[in-house]
């Protein structure tokens, strides 16, 4: 069935358009969601989470459709969002008693119990809190009503190293039965190369890849050496080139049956060079 499938899903939000995206999350995964801002990952978030109707194309959310099963989607879909959407004048524990109402599995002792882990004061204003303390708060509230699937648009940027480290063991608690997913937005590369399963790429409103993490860094290599040597991989392998005052750099399309000329240097692309060549290729912008 899959935590999440899009197939085909279209939206138009003034000029921009997310185009054709289709994708499977299967249970038990992370998926990292990378691209420039603006690329659309945040309204692809907004799509899953039924916030936005799609144009077009068919979303499918632990099952059922996020627009026509909303109050089914939305029970089971935990959340943290750069914007501000609790009460900024409410403490935290009022907060999450009002909003907690909504969904069927909300557990106050799991909620005062994160926001002991997490060094947060029930009985603050959520509006006295720094930035990053908010997304603690969110990220306690979203834990504490048993979702099967997590939406983390951006968090981790905004956490305190020592955190991080906490955040990052919490997902992998989180989908470690096999029967949950994480959706985790962002831009910081090194997160993925921790704990993404699967890598997604959005560029411009469209999506330049999707595949498993291990698979995404066989599919490429990078190749330097003389230009014209370069020159003679076949077009349809070549993704971007690069060239310089004494040689070129091509990052092409691998696969186990490529044959490289031996006088090339032929090297294995760390994810975030896999993400500059495809954005070069697509004329985005650089992560």
């Amino acid at each position: 069935m899959g935590v999440i499938r899009l197939d085909h899903v279209e939206k138009k939000l003034g000029n921009f358009r997310l185009s054709d995206i289709s994708f499977v999350l299967p249970e038990g995964y992370i998926l990292g969601m990378v691209g420039a801002n603006g690329s659309g990952k945040s309204t692809l978030i907004r799509l899953i989470m039924g916030l936005y109707g799609a144009d077009a194309g068919e979303i499918s959310v632990l099952g059922a459709n996020p627009k026509t099963q909303e109050a089914q989607v939305k029970d089971q879909i935990g959340f943290v969002l750069p914007r501000e959407i609790f009460a900024g004048g409410c403490t935290l524990k009022s907060n999450a008693d009002r909003y907690g109402k909504y969904y069927t599995g909300y557990d106050p002792g799991v909620f005062k119990n994160y926001c002991g882990r997490f060094g947060l004061s029930m009985e603050r204003p959520l509006g006295k809190l720094s930035r990053g303390e908010k997304l603690k708060f969110q990220l306690a509230f979203a834990l504490s009503h048993a979702p099967k699937l997590l939406l983390l648009d951006e968090p981790s940027a905004n956490f305190d190293p020592e955190f991080r480290e906490d955040f990052f063991r919490i997902i992998r608690e989180f989908i470690s039965d096999g029967e949950h997913g994480v959706v985790l937005a962002t831009h910081l590369i090194p997160d993925l190369e921790r704990i993404a399963d699967y890598v997604a790429m959005l560029d411009g409103g469209k999506l330049v890849f999707c595949m498993e993490r291990t698979k995404l860094e066989d599919s490429y290599r990078i190749v330097s050496g003389e230009a014209y040597k370069l020159r003679l991989i076949p077009k349809e392998r070549v993704i971007a080139m690069e060239s310089y005052e004494y040689g070129a750099r091509a990052f092409v399309k691998h696969s186990k049956h490529a044959v490289y000329d031996p006088e090339l240097c032929v090297s294995v692309p760390t994810l975030k060079e896999i993400m500059y060549y495809h954005a070069k290729k697509e004329g985005g912008r650089h992560l």
